[in-house]
């Protein structure tokens, strides 16, 4: 690593706030569901973007929301139209996803649709970067990313809201109810859009002739319902359902890279099912005054069809490329933590955690063929104050993967035969100091050694028939670095940075020529544990309260990724730059109205090179209470129809309108 760009990227070091808050032990949001948070001791590395928060900017999903905060990029992955966020340059499965602290994903690739998750019974979305908490468990390896719903604190709380965005509707309505030992929250909301509109900057082409972006469509309705119990102040059990339902359409690619598949032949696709139910049990009982134990069980379904069609009608699957392909997944499994105030000065955590993984897969007219991982997890995390300014935490976990089931399908012979068996182990390790310079002003440091386990795509995928399994993937391993300075000046004034420096090694790449197929008459690849890389940046942001209802603030994050074992491979997805800045005027809580601008340069959507262009955009939205219980928000977003792409191809909305009925009880 380059001794001066650290020297001045120190330099530099001083603010990351913005107007997304840096979590700290004295936080609070009021309707946050504390079962669903992770005991996080004395982590520091952490941001939040909250309810209110969320509502002002006017982020209908989780994508957008997490986009507020520094160090996090939102992309796609526009050939499955799916919103996904990158954080310090690691991808989501790198970068687990969990609501209420229950893992979420697809069993299969390890990836998650952050554009099917609405924000609207979302008190909280904490983001822990570089070396999370060892009590999230397996695959942590660049962070976590933790989505809190909401819980009531009155005898009776209605809100939700009505309104348009362009192509579309939202409509959300939330209850909670609250008694001595007992509440209950219960939500529901749709998000339904006909098409987005495209920037009139858009040069048609054959694919896409502009206006309203052909098979762009999404309709995601979400069920949630939870029972709690409180016994006592420092006891809580809640029992939670969620169910939800989805549809999209996926939009043609529309670029110049001629050796992009897609550029000659399109991809004609669709989901008409994208849906998922989780229930699980969450509780925290005191032992006595020292002791908690806190569980965490849940059983997460995943069904999802995906229709790829002969061309634009969608109306037959003839062709080679044409085919109904169902997936038929769920994760059940269990955590146990306890916690231990072992003195004055000293807090240990001690989780062991196991769960299964099973993706079921077939298109339509084959027979189906079952992948089964078990994962088990043993952590230990400590927290001791060395004095009262200066706190030492240490983590460790051992990690394992056993593939109990791994089935492969033989076109040729129409029948489903057996992988060998494998298993891979893991340990992660890692420390951090937290120096307290003055009761608002803290500075920390952390080291760690983190793991990801190669997903069954990873281990088992032909890719369309160009490469060979490789069932005996290791682990990928990081050694994460992270220094984070945070200050709060005289209650105005809020600066926060943090410098960090990953080096990432058995990176699953893709290496070629690794075998010859006669009979395709083609050479074939295969992943193997070959790469060497490195991350590195630093955050800067502040927030600055000018008065009482005005509040300007500025974020900043620069991230430089090298591939260091293959040069000529690029890494993906992520801009060197990216920059917000934001103002906001709040009179009360009668009107509020806010500006922000966000720029992102270039970025690699290939690895061979190509390019996605940078861009600016400008967002704005206002709000006034016309009654006691009634607001009228709205706002445009890509205020000047800007013409961009997140990926190389894949246009996004130009200039969007929204406006919304908001009540609140």
């Amino acid at each position: 690593m380059n001794l001066k760009f650290l020297s001045l990227t120190f330099l530099c070091l001083s603010i990351q706030q913005s107007w997304a808050q840096t979590k700290t032990e004295t936080d609070s949001i009021k309707n946050v569901f504390k079962l669903g948070e992770v005991t996080i001791i004395g982590q520091k590395n952490i941001n939040a973007v909250n309810a209110e928060q969320i509502e002002k900017f006017g982020k209908n999903d989780v994508a957008g929301a997490l986009n507020l905060l520094p160090g996090v990029t939102l992309t796609s992955i526009g050939a499955r139209n799916e919103s996904v966020v990158n954080v310090r340059g690691f991808d989501l499965r790198q970068v687990p996803l969990f609501i209420d602290g229950i893992p979420v994903y697809v069993p299969y690739d390890g990836m998650v649709d952050l554009g099917r998750f609405t924000t609207f019974d979302v008190s909280e979305v904490q983001v822990s970067k570089g070396n999370a908490s060892v009590l999230y468990g397996p695959n942590a390896l660049g962070g976590a990313i933790n989505i809190i719903t909401i819980r009531p604190q009155k005898s009776l709380e209605i809100q939700g809201a009505t309104g348009y965005i362009s192509g579309g509707y939202r409509t959300n309505f939330n209850v909670g109810t609250k008694w001595d030992r007992f509440y209950v929250q219960a939500s529901f909301s749709q998000l339904n859009r006909d098409f987005f509109p495209m920037s009139k900057k858009f040069t048609s082409s054959d694919a896409e002739d502009g206006g309203r972006r052909d098979n762009s469509y999404q309709n995601d309705r979400k069920y949630h319902i939870k029972v709690a119990f409180t016994p006592t102040e420092n006891s809580e059990y809640a029992v939670v359902y969620s169910y939800q339902r989805g549809s999209k359409g996926n939009p043609f690619y529309t670029g110049t890279d001629t050796k992009n598949a897609q550029f000659s032949r399109p991809r004609y696709w669709e989901w008409p099912n994208w849906d998922k139910q989780s229930v699980y049990f969450l509780s925290n009982t005191a032992i006595n005054e020292k002791q908690f134990l806190k569980t965490r069980i849940y059983y997460d379904l995943f069904k999802n069809l995906l229709n790829s069609w002969d061309d634009a009608s969608f109306t037959t699957m003839g062709r080679g490329y044409a085919f109904a392909s169902v997936y038929h997944d769920y994760t059940i499994g269990g955590i146990v933590q306890h916690d231990y105030r072992t003195g004055k000065r000293n807090l240990l955590s001690s989780s062991i955690q196991y769960k299964q993984d099973v993706h079921r897969e077939h298109n339509v007219g084959e027979p189906q063929r079952n992948m089964n991982d078990g994962n088990f997890t043993l952590a230990v995390e400590d927290r001791f104050k060395i004095t009262e300014a200066l706190d030492l935490t240490a983590g460790v976990s051992y990690n394992n993967r056993k593939s109990l089931k791994a089935q492969d399908y033989n076109a040729d012979a129409d029948e489903v035969g057996n992988y060998p068996s494998n298993s891979n182990d893991a340990f992660n390790i890692q420390g951090a100091l937290q120096y307290r310079l003055t009761p608002n002003q803290q500075l920390n440091l952390s080291i760690g050694k983190k793991t990801r386990f190669a997903t069954p795509k990873d281990r088992y995928s032909y890719r369309m028939g160009t490469a060979i399994p490789n069932p005996d993937l290791k682990a990928e391993q990081s050694v994460n670095y992270d220094l984070t300075y945070s200050n709060r000046l005289f209650d105005h004034l809020f600066l926060d940075g943090s410098l960090f420096y990953s080096k990432i090694s058995r990176t699953i790449l893709m290496v070629n020529n690794v075998q010859y197929d006669e009979g395709a008459d083609m050479r074939l690849s295969q992943l193997q544990n070959t790469g060497d890389s490195e991350y590195m940046g630093f955050e800067l942001a502040a927030s600055y309260l000018v008065c009482p209802d005005f509040t300007v603030g500025s974020n900043y994050t620069f991230i430089k990724r090298n591939n260091i074992s293959n040069p000529e491979i690029y890494l993906m997805d992520v801009p060197r730059h990216k920059w917000m800045l934001m103002a906001g005027y709040e009179l009360n809580d009668r009107f509020r109205v806010q500006a922000n601008m966000e720029h992102n340069s270039k970025r690699y959507s290939t690895s061979y090179g190509t390019e996605s262009p940078g861009f600016t955009l400008y967002n704005a939205s206002v709000g006034v209470k016309v009654w006691k219980w009634f607001s009228l928000e709205g706002g445009v977003n890509n205020m000047f129809d800007k013409n961009y792409t997140l990926t190389e191809g894949f246009y996004e909305p130009g200039r969007v309108f929204y406006s919304n009925l908001v009540y609140k009880f």
